[in-house]
């Protein structure tokens, strides 16, 4: 039994490689930063990489839809993570991760669970404790975002179960928020059909949310959506308007887009934004402090593929007035995909790491100059 176990720790632990596989390395040298920023790869082998969480000592724990929960150790302090542990293993989609007081919060599609005193034990968790088991099993949009917001309570969303549908659950396509110990659920918007991203803005508070819009009205309609709840329970519009402007041929009937609260910035349409960050570190230039990058996977049906980058949405005054890439390059001219970013998290000291789930891998971003 002692050999067994010595067996299954060593499973779970494993060294990264110091250098990037020569594969990972030819896609580096195909993307594009602005002047003085460089990205490195730091951290390799973490298969279907998706949503990060950041601890006050410097851990990136990372959730996947592949079962596993990572958590990735730069030990030795030189910017590449060279310490790898599996923390959980065959969990149903725990795509989301969050770390609060000494605590790593995971987002299984119908629950939340919790890994107490998780940072000293890495190589052995202690079992973990559920904290909110009241979600829908469904799976179509049942992966989970989840973050602490600035009052102390988790938040997340639950999507639609279906492209188009008006569900019959009150909380399908809905943002809520719960206290950390699982308790005071609440529903904060309604009519939302697919969000996997979302952040506070530093000047204002207010929540900033990303919205993936329907498939199948063409390749340029609907628009994705970056929101705004600003504390009171409204509608977004799904199923009966999308982007704020475009109504469901299928469900609008007498509904007029106008009745819903519409987005704050619409993006390309099928960029599937997902992970977003405001920048508030002191490494990058000042330029691009408190605004907002936002982590776009890339469009799966369109006739021909957009998205696959990292944009840069500017804000003035609490609000978003433009967009451009920070980081592009994952889709070449020729329509190849080379990788698909799905979330940002920023370091304690001040660089971005950003993860993509179709290399399995983590990129650094760091300004150099």
């Amino acid at each position: 039994m002692k050999g067994l176990k010595s067996i299954l720790l060593l499973m779970m632990f494993s060294s990264l490689c110091f250098a990037a596989k020569p594969e990972h390395e030819a896609v580096l040298k195909q993307l594009h930063l602005p002047y003085g920023f460089k990205i490195s790869i730091y951290a390799d082998d973490v298969p279907n990489a998706r949503q990060m969480a950041v601890s006050q000592q410097g851990i990136v724990y990372v959730g996947s839809q592949d079962g596993n929960v990572y958590a990735l150790e730069d030990k030795d302090g030189n910017g590449v993570a060279e310490n790898r542990y599996i923390l959980a293993q065959n969990l149903n989609l725990p795509n989301g991760v969050a770390y609060k007081a000494g605590a790593l919060y995971v987002a299984e599609v119908n629950r939340i669970i919790r890994f107490d005193k998780i940072e000293a034990n890495l190589e052995n968790p202690l079992a973990p404790v559920v904290v909110f088991d009241q979600l829908p099993s469904t799976k179509h949009h049942g992966w989970k975002y989840i973050r602490f917001g600035p009052d102390g309570k988790l938040y997340s969303a639950v999507g639609a179960p279906c492209n188009i549908c008006k569900p019959e659950e009150e909380i399908y396509a809905s943002l809520f928020r719960i206290n950390a110990d699982g308790s005071g659920f609440q529903i904060l918007a309604d009519g939302i059909r697919n969000t996997v991203g979302f952040d506070w803005e530093p000047s204002t508070g207010h929540l900033f949310f990303n919205d993936n819009g329907r498939d199948y009205l063409g390749d340029d309609v609907p628009a994705d959506e970056l929101n705004q709840w600003t504390g009171s329970r409204e509608h977004y519009g799904f199923p009966y308007c999308h982007a704020g402007n475009v109504p469901d041929k299928e469900f609008a009937q007498n509904k007029k887009c106008g009745q819903f609260k519409g987005p704050t910035w619409r993006y390309k349409a099928h960029v599937a934004p997902l992970g977003m960050r405001f920048y508030t570190g002191a490494q990058f230039p000042e330029q691009y402090h408190k605004q907002l990058l936002v982590a776009q996977h890339g469009s799966w049906n369109r006739s021909r593929p957009q998205g696959y980058q990292v944009a840069l949405v500017k804000f003035s005054k609490g609000e978003p007035f433009s967009e451009q890439a920070f980081v592009s390059g994952w889709l070449t001219p020729s329509d190849e995909v080379l990788g698909r970013p799905v979330d940002i998290v920023q370091m304690p000291n001040g660089s971005l790491l950003i993860s993509d789930d179709k290399l399995g891998v983590i990129y650094k971003v760091e300004y150099t100059k």
